[in-house]
């Protein structure tokens, strides 16, 4: 069998069940603690023993909060669908056939829309450990207990919630929602230097700082090491529940990511599997319909840099001086606050940001030119689509990369046998106009509609 067939199929025989089986919470120093706990049923016949896990996560609570105040309800149901994304972490160690929710009943919409997820979530774990499943076999979701979640009014206010990762788009829809009335909460889930940095850089004082803490149960990474399936989730989706709690217990009603339409584009040619699933208008869509149906209406989540691709944030960074030594856009040397300069990521972001800055500038900031860089060849052909993958990354489209690709070379002195360039597809006008398109498909306020396109001279 290919890949990790094989695999799949003996820890589906080992483990055949996979059990929400609670989540315990407590409230301190204006500080909640929540912790889940997941068991992975072993095969007793085969002498499999259960695996228990149990994941932390760490929240703020605003000062300015009565606690004695915070429905328990609300609060309650938020905490249980932090859980439901979390717990994909750890299914997919073993892939059980049976997923069995405990702590509350989940009608068959609600099943469809976590199955939905779940497949798409995982479509590059799939593709890359070449597992051949389908979206009715892969796993099957039932709650048969009868305690029914509520949905629930509060009392939110002018203020935003605003995640922040440490790279340009973040940065961008900070320092421009900056210019709104809203009262401004950057919030970041184990921070790191560039994360920090980005808040520093825009002047954010500590007081609107919401800082949170994930932990993985060492178990997991045990697990992996012994030869478990291992691979990407949808992080954004656990991102997505997690601000509903943040905002809640902020008393926000906004919450605003940094996603583009960009993030649409899929990772393998004519299939559904994108890197970057959880970050697309699909998912926020259906994301906003599922809890405005069965958590409250008094929640606004949307991205902020929806009408917007990666060419035009590029283009809006670039004036943001302050952040230009300080992002970080390289997975590879996030625990290191650093670029690695030999990774896709790494590449795009230079690329990208090359029409708009003179390459000694570009080269000051990431440390060499990327382009040019011969180690760095066939990412370079993934990006621009000459290839069937582009890289599983959070990168721009095909499309946008060429165009840039394009402008960079047009007023740079690189050699003639760089890149392949389609000559018949990227001109100057072309670049012009993607600098002024605006997607429609977008759940932006009016109010901030507007400033988006007075950032971007379009009205």
């Amino acid at each position: 069998m290919p890949g990790r067939q094989k695999d799949f199929l003996k820890y589906r025989d080992l483990h055949a069940e996979f059990i929400y089986e609670k989540f315990h919470y407590t409230i301190l120093n204006e500080i909640i603690n929540i912790s889940f706990e997941f068991i992975l049923k072993g095969n007793a016949e085969k002498g499999v023993d259960d695996i228990s896990f149990k994941p932390i996560i760490k929240l703020p609570i605003d000062s300015e909060m009565n606690i004695k105040n915070i429905d328990v309800h609300l609060l309650e149901n938020l905490i249980f669908h932090i859980g439901m994304v979390e717990l994909i972490s750890y299914w997919k160690a073993a892939c059980p056939p049976e997923v069995i929710i405990k702590p509350f009943f989940l009608d068959e919409n609600q099943i469809q829309f976590w199955k939905k997820l779940y497949w798409n979530g995982l479509g590059e774990f799939f593709y890359i450990n070449e597992i051949d499943t389908s979206i009715e076999d892969f796993m099957q979701i039932s709650s048969p207990y009868e305690k029914v979640l509520e949905k629930t009014s509060f009392q939110s206010q002018e203020k935003i919630i605003i995640p922040i990762g440490g790279g340009k788009d973040s940065a961008v829809s900070l320092e421009i929602l900056k210019d709104s009335e809203l009262n401004i909460y950057p919030f970041i889930i184990n921070p790191r230097g560039a994360s920090i940095n980005t808040v520093k850089q825009a002047g954010i004082t500590d007081k609107n700082l919401l800082l949170a803490k994930r932990s993985i149960d060492s178990i997991l990474i045990k697990l992996n090491e012994e030869g478990y399936l291992n691979g990407h989730t949808p992080f954004s989706a656990l991102l997505a529940f997690t601000t509903l709690l943040q905002a809640y217990l902020t008393g926000a009603k906004y919450i605003a990511l940094s996603n583009e339409s960009s993030a649409n584009e899929s990772s393998v040619t004519g299939s559904y599997v994108n890197h970057q699933y959880s970050k697309t208008f699909e998912f926020e869509s259906n994301f906003r319909a599922y809890y405005k149906t069965y958590i409250t209406e008094d929640l606004e989540y949307f991205s902020f840099l929806r009408p917007l691709s990666e060419l035009q944030i590029a283009s809006l960074f670039v004036k943001f001086k302050n952040h230009h030594y300080s992002f970080r856009s390289c997975n590879v040397g996030s625990k290191t606050d650093s670029w690695c300069r030999n990774c896709p990521k790494c590449l795009f972001t230079y690329i990208i940001l090359a029409p708009f800055l003179p390459e000694k500038e570009l080269n000051s900031m990431l440390g060499e030119n990327l382009i040019l860089k011969s180690s760095l060849a066939k990412s370079l052909k993934e990006l621009q689509g000459l290839t069937d993958t582009k890289p599983f990354e959070c990168v721009g489209t095909v499309g946008e990369v060429n165009l840039a690709l394009y402008q960079a070379i047009r007023h740079n002195d690189y050699p003639s046998s760089t890149v392949v360039i389609y000559d018949n597809i990227t001109n100057e006008t072309r670049f012009k106009n993607a600098l002024k398109d605006w997607n429609k498909a977008h759940f932006l306020p009016e109010f901030l509609e507007t400033l988006l396109k007075q950032k971007l001279s379009l009205c």
